[in-house]
C-alpha cells in the first residue's frame, strides 16, 4: 500500500470513525486498499491543513510543516486571515523604495499596505503551497496584548464567526494550525486562535479537524516552554499529557545534504518585503516548528496526529 493509505488507516479513519460508528470499518478498509491499487498515484490525497491566522506574515511559523505536507505527502493547506495588515507599516523603510510610496505615514499605508500584504502573502504562500485565501479583513489597530479587547472593540466578532464557520464547513479539514495564544504574544494572535477554537467547538463532533497550537522554538521538545491556558479562556488549554510534535527546520536534503528547510522559511519572509522587522528573523536558532494538542480534542486525536507528523518527519 502507499504511504497515503497507511496514513489513513492509522489516523484518519481512526480518528473520524471511532467517533461515529466501527460498524463499516472493515468494509471501508478494503475499499481504502482496492482505491490505492485503481486510481493513479497522483489521484490520491494527503492530508488537508487549514491555518487561521491574524496578520499576513503569521504563517511563516509554519512554513517547513506546510512544505513538506503539500510537496512531499500530496496534502493541501488554506490559509484563512483575520485582520487587513494595516498595523504593520512601522517598519516599512526599505519598502518604499520598492513600492513607490511612503509607507511609514498611517495615512498612505492605510489605503495601500493592505493590498501590498495581500500580495506578499500570496507571494510567500506560493512558496510553501498555499492552495486558497480568505480575507476577512478586520482592523489592524497595531500591537497590543488584550485579546478580550480586540474581540470585544476591534473586531466584528459575528462576521469573523460566521466567515469561518462556512470555511469550515467546505473545507472538510483534517486539522487547523493556530498561533499559540501565549499571553505574552499580540493580541491579534491570541484572538484568532481563540476564534478559531470557538469555530471548531461549534461543529458536528464527528466533522471536527483536529486543532493545533504552533510555534517556533530553539530546542525540542521546549526547555522553557510552560504554558498551558491563556485565562478566560478554557478552550486554549493545551493537552499536558500528549504532545508535542516537531519538525526540524535544519533536517537536510539535496545533494550532499547541502541544503535545510530555513531556506523555505528565508524564501517566504523575503516576500515580506514592507515588513522591515520580520527580515531580522532570517536563520535564527529557532529551528523546530513545534506542535501542541490542544485539549478539547480528546486523546482519541493523538494517533491522529502522531501518524501525520511521522509522516511529515519520514518524507524521504
Amino acid at each position: 500500500m502507499t504511504r497515503f493509505i497507511k496514513f489513513i488507516l492509522r489516523a484518519r479513519i481512526y480518528h473520524r470513525i471511532t467517533m461515529k460508528t466501527c460498524r463499516y470499518l472493515g468494509f471501508l478498509i478494503l475499499l481504502l486498499v482496492a482505491a490505492s491499487y485503481m486510481q493513479p498515484a497522483q489521484a490520491q490525497e494527503g492530508p488537508s491543513i487549514l491555518i487561521i491566522t491574524a496578520h499576513p506574515d503569521d504563517d511563516a511559523s509554519f512554513a517547513a510543516t506546510i512544505h513538506r505536507i503539500t510537496h512531499n505527502l500530496g496534502g493541501t493547506a488554506d490559509l484563512a486571515l483575520i485582520t487587513n495588515g494595516a498595523g504593520g507599516y512601522r517598519f516599512s523603510t526599505f519598502a518604499e523604495d520598492i513600492y513607490g510610496l511612503e509607507l511609514t505615514n498611517p495615512e498612505i499605508a492605510k489605503k495601500h499596505i493592505p493590498a501590498i500584504r495581500k500580495k506578499e502573502l500570496m507571494a510567500g504562500g506560493s512558496i510553501i503551497g498555499l492552495r486558497d485565501y480568505t480575507f476577512i479583513d478586520q482592523p489592524d489597530t497595531g500591537k497590543t496584548f488584550d485579546a478580550d479587547a480586540v474581540m470585544d472593540n476591534e473586531w466584528d466578532v459575528e462576521l469573523v464567526a460566521r466567515v469561518l464557520d462556512r470555511v469550515l464547513a467546505d473545507g472538510d479539514y483534517d486539522f487547523v494550525f493556530t498561533m499559540v495564544p501565549v499571553p505574552s504574544t499580540h493580541a491579534h494572535h491570541k484572538a484568532a486562535s481563540i476564534f478559531a477554537l470557538e469555530a471548531v467547538s461549534r461543529m458536528a463532533t464527528a466533522n471536527r479537524p483536529i486543532v493545533l497550537a504552533g510555534s517556533s522554538q530553539s530546542t525540542f521538545p521546549p526547555e522553557s516552554f510552560t504554558f498551558r491556558m491563556l485565562e478566560g479562556h478554557p478552550l486554549t488549554t493545551l493537552s499536558d499529557e500528549h504532545g508535542p510534535w516537531g519538525f526540524n527546520r535544519n533536517t537536510k536534503l539535496g545533494l550532499d545534504d547541502r541544503l535545510n528547510y530555513n531556506i523555505i522559511r528565508n524564501w517566504l519572509i523575503a516576500e515580506h518585503k514592507s515588513q522591515g522587522t520580520m527580515q531580522t528573523y532570517m536563520s535564527l536558532g529557532d529551528s523546530w516548528e513545534t506542535y501542541w494538542l490542544y485539549e478539547m480534542n480528546g486523546p482519541e486525536a493523538v494517533p491522529t496526529v502522531q501518524a501525520l507528523f511521522d509522516a511529515v518527519v519520514d518524507v524521504k
